[in-house]
């Protein structure tokens, strides 16, 4: 896929204070049983245009939910597409290593997007038994954006937010992205190959999200240092 131009060094300040903002009034996760897990859907593009960005996305995702493991950590599946018309998800899994091992399994390949894909498979999920949230990553969108509304809407109504982070430059992902994030009750975000710890740190915060609730983000906040403080006074 041809590639969009070049983003600043990382997202601009005000676009992750609106995540940030948006993360902290997001409704908490309902609570389940006694001791259930949060969980929590990561999908990824694993389309040719990622592949140079991979192998550090795949480490991310894995340090992001080392901080739940004391809320009781969460339930974690991969969804990712490539190739033609490939949607494959991972088992339910609470260790992020297994997951990691998985993902590493996994090579780009070139294809179109199936962006709708997933969103249906996190309805499919939280139909079954209650998704937290789902994390998406990707740098592009070839679908048709009001369908891809309609899903998004789907699971705000459903009660799953999508979190949204853009790579790249592609005006037209970055609108459906945003669109995705607003009808569903997530948050937006861009990020490039300069912004590894930001985005590591939003990662990691809407892990904790998923996992405990705003007290939970609110207590993670207080230790972190970085971006995520910034939440600590609008957690209610």
């Amino acid at each position: 896929m041809a590639k969009g131009p070049k983003l600043p060094q990382s997202a601009p300040t005000s676009e992750v204070d609106a995540f940030l903002r948006k993360l902290a009034v997001t409704p908490a996760p309902a609570p389940g049983a006694a001791g259930a897990r949060g969980r929590l859907i990561f999908a990824m593009d694993a389309t040719a245009s990622r592949e140079p960005t991979w192998d550090r996305a795949s480490h991310l995702q894995a340090e992001m939910f080392r901080e739940t493991e004391t809320l009781g950590g969460l339930e974690v599946q991969l969804i990712y597409y490539r190739g033609f018309g490939e949607c494959k998800a991972s088992p339910w899994v609470t260790e992020s290593d297994k997951l990691l091992r998985f993902m590493t399994g996994v090579f780009c390949l070139a294809g179109r997007t199936q962006l709708g894909k997933v969103l249906k498979r996190a309805a499919k999920e939280t139909r079954q038994k209650k998704v937290s949230a789902l994390v998406f990553v990707g740098d592009a969108m070839e679908e048709d954006i009001d369908h891809l509304g309609h899903l998004a809407g789907e699971l705000g109504l459903l009660g799953v937010p999508c979190f949204m982070f853009h790579e790249g430059g592609d005006p037209v992902a970055r609108k459906a992205f945003q669109q995705i994030a607003r009808l569903s009750g997530g948050a937006f975000c861009t990020f490039d190959a300069n912004s590894a710890q930001q985005l590591r740190e939003l990662l990691s915060a809407v892990a904790v999200f998923a996992a405990g609730g705003r007290r939970a983000l609110a207590d993670y906040s207080r230790k972190t240092g970085g971006l995520v403080p910034q939440l600590t006074h609008q957690v209610k």
